[in-house]
């Protein structure tokens, strides 16, 4: 009874929605799947067929084989319907207990347990009162001297090397990715408000890369099929999804999330439309100038912007339970256009990547002492365009700074990626570590508010901190929170793309369009129960 009275004095920030009723019972019916599927694959199985009789084996084997990929309609898998073979799933399935099915999904379902035990401990760490909250304290001491211990480690570890000295390989963006994500996530954890600007900076970057990256991809393959699209937007938005449903927050209150995802279909439409065009400079150049006209309409003049998100408000809708009486929309509004030119600059700059590289490496073929004048110009123009923005954009205070970042974020971005490759061989290395944590900065990003972070209610900001150890441990407990909170994102990443790879073909778009038709299922007989139990 004692046991009892304390469950219940651990208090729930708010009523339990039928979301996460729905969640919680998936939950569990998962957990008992994956359960009796380890039972099934410890199970010894009973050779009832005499070892001579290699005939009869040799059936039981073809038998067991075609259970798993499906039985045959009329002797041919394509003549089967499409709920014929909606039926035969292997989710189906598993549902309904089929041994072989279940020994399949046995890595899928562990996955899809691991993750949802991690969204339990995100509701019990930020939703209830099991652990204290701390307030943020910022030193500018104490920030970077965090920072510069990092930055050390990564010094001491072996570099990564590139095969050979490529502008932006993707080594060194995820360095980049990663660097600019630990000054931004401490800059939450100690709410430094000094270096707003800076972190308006590097979410630009971010962005940047969005049209960059996508541009490359694109522009390149040509691959615009229907499974490499929803595998991207798989990655940006299933975490967040079930974050959101675990813990009854808003999409927007992690802006990050439907920024990129707005960005990345801009660069994809832009792109997939016409696609001869690519093929033309001056067909990419039109395209160009028709994104620049469209951001223009859409940003530049509220009233259209507005018109046509307020239909879309209950998605990109969001007002700070504190401050109530916010417009819902202006969220939105404001984070999407800070950055609502820098992804078009992205996409230029991955067109002309191929000149400037060429550049680069013509300079690299030059004499030494030619070669080490050009470099020297091109540092002292760099060094010179990035001290008159510090000095006219940078310092300004942060209103003021917000009505220019849109107009000069390309500019501290253009004068690093120069700076920044300078050199083959700062082309070729890059830092190790700070690479695997540009991996995971999604993860680290949504993580952060809750279990690292601490916001308490729905939709609340993060204002304190989770409090692993008592308060006269500041920085014990930051290491601790800190390598917990790691952690768990990491295995969010992997999880993310586990579940991805079992979930979303990457070929077969009979089959993608199968398995949305499933997920929707269970997730609106999930939401069924939890709103018969709530």
């Amino acid at each position: 009874m004692a046991l009892g009275r304390h469950l219940l004095e651990i208090a729930v920030a708010a009523p339990i929605s039928p979301g996460q009723a729905g969640l919680f019972v998936s939950f569990v019916c998962v957990t008992c799947l994956w359960l009796y599927s380890c039972v099934l694959l410890r199970k010894p199985v009973r050779n009832l067929v005499k070892a001579h009789d290699s005939d009869a084996g040799e059936l039981a084997e073809r038998g067991a084989g075609q259970d798993r990929d499906g039985p045959d309609v009329d002797g041919t898998a394509a003549s089967a319907s499409f709920v014929g073979e909606l039926i035969q799933s292997r989710a189906v399935k598993v549902s309904l207990l089929q041994t072989e099915a279940l020994k399949d999904a046995n890595h899928t379902l562990k996955s899809m347990v691991e993750f949802g035990a991690i969204m339990a401990w995100f509701f019990l760490a930020d939703r209830t009162n099991m652990l204290p909250e701390g307030s943020k304290n910022y030193t500018r001491d104490t920030f970077f001297f965090v920072y510069l211990m990092l930055v050390l480690f990564n010094l001491s570890q072996p570099m990564k090397v590139w095969r050979t000295p490529t502008l932006l390989n993707r080594s060194q963006t995820e360095e980049w990715k990663g660097w600019m994500q630990v000054l931004f996530l401490l800059y939450h954890y100690y709410a430094a408000g000094e270096l707003y600007n800076a972190i308006r900076i590097f979410i630009a970057a971010y962005v940047w890369m969005t049209g960059f990256g996508n541009f490359i991809y694109y522009y390149k393959t040509g691959d615009y099929t229907l499974g490499r699209f929803f595998q991207m937007m798989w990655r940006l938005n299933f975490l967040v999804l079930f974050v959101c449903i675990a813990l009854q927050n808003s999409y927007m209150l992690y802006y990050i999330c439907p920024m990129h995802t707005l960005f990345t279909l801009f660069v994809y439409a832009a792109l997939a439309i016409k696609p001869k065009w690519n093929e033309k400079g001056t067909g990419v150049a039109v395209k160009i100038v028709a994104c620049f006209v469209l951001v223009a309409v859409f940003w530049d003049i509220p009233v259209v912007f507005y018109t046509f998100w307020q239909p879309f408000s209950w998605l990109v809708g969001y007002v700070d339970p504190r401050r109530p009486k916010d417009d819902a929309m202006h969220e939105w509004f404001f984070r999407s256009s800070l950055d609502r030119y820098v992804w078009i600059y992205g996409m230029i700059c991955g067109w002309i990547r191929p000149a400037i590289e060429s550049a680069f490496l013509k300079v690299d073929a030059m004499p030494t002492a030619t070669r080490w004048t050009v470099r020297t110009a091109l540092v002292a123009i760099c060094l010179g365009v990035g001290q008159l923005w510090y000095q006219e954009v940078y310092v300004l205070p942060k209103l003021d700074y917000n009505k220019l970042h849109p107009y000069t974020s390309w500019i501290p971005i253009t004068v690093f990626i120069l700076l920044r490759n300078i050199t083959p061989a700062m082309r070729t290395f890059s830092l190790s570590t700070m690479g695997w944590l540009g991996c995971i900065t999604l993860e680290t990003y949504i993580c952060q508010y809750h279990t690292w972070l601490s916001s308490t209610i729905p939709d609340g900001q993060p204002v304190g901190l989770l409090m692993l150890l008592p308060n006269d441990y500041p920085l014990l407990n930051f290491a601790a929170a800190t390598a917990l909170y790691v952690f768990l994102s990491h295995r969010l990443f992997l999880l993310t793309n586990d579940i991805k790879d079992a979930v979303i073909p990457l070929k077969n778009n009979r089959r993608l369009l199968q398995n949305a038709v499933l997920m929707s299922g269970f997730g609106l007989v999930a939401f069924a129960v939890g709103k018969i139990l709530v």
